[in-house]
């Protein structure tokens, strides 16, 4: 049985544990990490039956072993790197040049094993998704913290206090409207941490915000697909040159993207009844939220606001990733409230601190994030997202339509990051056609990409999120709202090839 087979069957293991963590009584983070970090230590341990090299073989005759290109292309790459950094002292012995093909030949002055080259390729795989995924929950610990202080100031009264109605089906049209295009503004994840926040202010009873938050989770990923900072996925692609124009994004995006909120948001319509309760306003004496003056609750939360936007500007302006920019809009913060509260007494200020808001962060989601996320970057690094990738391509006869439908399925099952990465390895850009800069195929993925995720409550950043602050659980997402972002987003793929579709 090869190792590449075992860890799929860990993965999918450990997915069913995450799926059912209330029936066996163990939290979902405590599964995530375990599969993550054994998918890695599997690798690690075996790294030989995934690159197809022998333990005792040289340099020289990796480099005459055409196999290794076919299964391994990333790893010639690394090694022609590596064996040209003359500062590498590992790889003093070894020289790499390409001939007139193109293909890369190395040579050795010394007959040296690669047993230390192949688990230094592996550390430094883990290394490279260690960063990216390092970016995103820095992320959103950053986001958490600054949402957690606006709360803390009950600067989410601005809203709260201007949404009167207690109608669900009204209040439900409200908060994903209001969450559709604060997503496109900000992006899903931070959106959906924010919304949160709101709806705990505006309705008591679980089991209805649990809906609310399912119905977030469907507009945030919908208002993040039409833009190119709304998503990540969107954003990869506007970053690499597939769709470089922002107006073409927006334009032909919007509408089959408003579609995948509008079908659910109408269906949902004839079924949700009733009234919302709203919790008790508690005296602040009486409360975990300290006393706050209009003026406090007013500023910090426009800050805090203007803070969580100026994160993609902060990205834009110097092409760092974007948690650099949450992190600076927190340090904004951070120092405006305590210069703030500094003259207030000690037990006025409790509460009103980033120190005591940090306790309220949720780091089991963090660390569930960390978990998962891990564990798919293992399978993408054994190349098992490609093989998806090149099945569905092979398997459809190239079929755009199709071939984006499906990897937008399948982000809701894996991180749609890698999927989308795998897409965009496998087709160049081309000087005309669907795979042209902005052309419909790259157009058709970022609207898939990013709203597949919505099947399943685990498929996309937003949903880790409302299920790591919510508590909501696996299955019950499964059976209450996962139809309804299934039916959106296929009546917003309808949408997109009826609006370009040319027979």
């Amino acid at each position: 049985m090869g190792i590449e087979f075992v860890m799929v069957i860990i993965f999918i293991v450990g997915y069913i544990a995450i799926a059912l963590e209330h029936n066996i009584h163990v939290d979902k983070a405590a599964s995530a990490l375990f599969i993550g970090m054994v998918c890695w230590g599997m690798y690690a341990i075996w790294p030989e039956d995934h690159l197809h090299i022998e333990e005792g073989a040289t340099v020289q005759s990796i480099s005459e072993d055409s196999t290794l290109a076919e299964h391994n292309p990333s790893l010639v790459k690394f090694m022609a790197i590596e064996f040209e950094d003359e500062r590498n002292e590992v790889f003093d012995d070894f020289a790499a040049h390409q001939d007139e093909d193109g293909k890369v030949h190395y040579e050795t002055r010394d007959a040296e094993h690669t047993s230390h080259y192949v688990h230094e390729f592996v550390e430094h795989g883990l290394s490279h998704h260690l960063f990216e995924i390092a970016g995103i929950l820095f992320f959103l610990l950053g986001a958490m913290t600054i949402v957690e202080l606006i709360d803390a100031h009950e600067g989410f009264a601005v809203i709260t206090d201007r949404i009167s109605t207690t109608n669900k089906v009204k209040l439900l049209w409200v908060i994903c409207l209001l969450t559709f295009f604060m997503s496109a503004a900000l992006d899903n994840l931070t959106t959906s941490i924010v919304m949160i926040s709101v709806i705990r202010k505006l309705i008591d009873s679980k089991e209805t915000r649990w809906l609310f938050g399912g119905f977030i989770i469907i507009a945030a990923n919908a208002g993040g697909a039409w833009s190119p900072i709304g998503d990540v996925t969107t954003t990869m692609l506007w970053n690499n040159g597939q769709l470089p124009s922002t107006s073409i994004i927006i334009v032909n995006l919007i509408i089959p993207s408003l579609v995948a909120l509008l079908v659910p948001l109408t269906l949902a319509s004839f079924f949700v009844k009733g009234q919302v309760t709203r919790p008790e306003k508690i005296e602040a004496g009486h409360s975990d939220h300290a006393a706050t003056t209009t003026f406090e609750r007013n500023f910090v939360f426009f800050l805090g606001l203007a803070g969580l936007l100026f994160v993609p500007v902060f990205k834009t302006l110097t092409h760092l990733p974007p948690f650099t920019g949450m992190m600076l809009s927190l340090g904004i913060m951070w120092t405006v409230t305590e210069i703030m509260h500094s003259k207030k007494k000690k037990e006025e200020r409790r509460g009103l601190s980033v120190i005591s808001v940090l306790q309220k962060v949720d780091t089991a989601s963090v660390l569930f994030f960390l978990g998962i996320l891990m564990a798919v970057a293992a399978l993408q690094e054994v190349g098992h997202l490609t093989e998806v990738a090149h099945f569905l391509d092979d398997k459809l006869s190239g079929n755009m339509y199709s071939i984006n439908i499906s990897i937008g399925l399948l982000s809701a099952i894996v991180d749609n990051v890698p999927l989308v990465a795998a897409a965009q390895g496998m087709y160049p850009i081309e000087s005309t056609g669907q795979f042209a800069q902005d052309g419909q195929f790259w157009q058709f993925l970022a609207y898939c990409a990013g709203t597949g995720g919505s099947a399943l409550i685990i498929g996309s950043a937003a949903g880790v999120a409302v299920m790591g602050l919510e508590k909501i659980s696996f299955g019950w997402y499964l059976k209450k709202i996962t139809l309804y972002a299934i039916v959106g987003y296929l009546a917003g793929a309808a949408t997109y090839f009826f609006m370009f579709f040319k027979g």
